[in-house]
């Protein structure tokens, strides 16, 4: 068993429940405890069952709440070692030391198994993940946000995935005639930054197979994207190379269903 919720996605904050029979993870902690609770108990998934946080980069909308979850549920975070030098004021005092992992070396939380993999941000030690249960290998999710292009290393570990979290930030007019600096737009449609819904529609149109089972678009902009553009843009890609893969779409609201893998 493999099951995934986006449990909120978006500059405000993100978070990820990931769950096999034995091991509960969050990745990414961006909200509060009160929020992340709240969103648990609609999945009814109770929060002392959360065995670990892994968190994918430095930045407040991902680390936020780290810290707070940590020492109220008495677990670890897993981090990079330069990722939580850069985090360490954000999370505070923590009741367990962190675990470090490398990006690029796999690591186990009791039967889920996680690789990392760097993704191109503007973040010191940015990554992604693929994660399994270690008894079903062959059923991979793949967590793919806060990235600013597509290498071909993501492309690889994509197409291992029957179910991905993929990031579909902006619409490239919205955010170009919208209201951010000019130094902001550029940094967000950067190599360092994010992808758009078009980017997006590229990359799973490069890497699609009869595997891919589900796609959750994520980590969308409140101010240069809307949810409807999004799912248009994908649902076109989609119908052109004829997948038959569920689409779904996270918010910064309400968590996704706890959908299977």
């Amino acid at each position: 068993m493999l099951k995934v919720s986006v449990l909120t996605s978006g500059s405000k904050g993100n978070s990820t429940l990931v769950q096999t029979d034995q091991t509960v993870v969050l990745f990414d902690a961006g909200i509060t405890y009160k929020k992340t609770a709240e969103m648990l108990e609609e999945l009814r998934v109770n929060p002392l069952h959360i065995d670990a946080i892994v968190i994918s980069h430095e930045h407040t909308d991902h680390v936020g709440g780290a810290g707070v979850l940590s020492r109220k549920l008495k677990i670890p975070i897993y981090i990079t070692q330069q990722t939580f030098g850069r985090s360490a004021h954000k999370v505070g005092k923590l009741p367990i030391e962190p675990v470090y992992f490398d990006v690029g070396e796999p690591f186990q939380i009791k039967n889920m198994v996680i690789n990392s993999f760097t993704s191109p941000h503007d973040a010191i030690e940015s990554c992604n993940f693929i994660v399994y249960n270690e008894d079903i290998a062959e059923r991979r999710l793949a967590i793919a946000t806060d990235l600013g292009y597509a290498p071909q290393l993501l492309l690889n570990k994509l197409k291992t995935a029957n179910t991905i979290v993929l990031e579909s930030n902006h619409d490239l007019t919205m955010l170009m005639e919208g209201p951010y600096e000019w130094h902001l737009k550029q940094r967000i449609k950067s190599k360092l930054g994010h992808l758009s819904n078009v980017q997006a529609s590229e990359i799973v149109s490069t890497i699609y197979s009869e595997n891919l089972d589900r796609l959750i678009l994520a980590h969308l902009s409140k101010q240069n994207n809307h949810p409807q553009l999004a799912l248009d843009n994908m649902k076109q890609t989609l119908q052109q190379i004829k997948a038959k893969t569920e689409l779904n779409i996270a918010s910064q609201i309400t968590a996704t269903p706890l959908f299977d893998v």
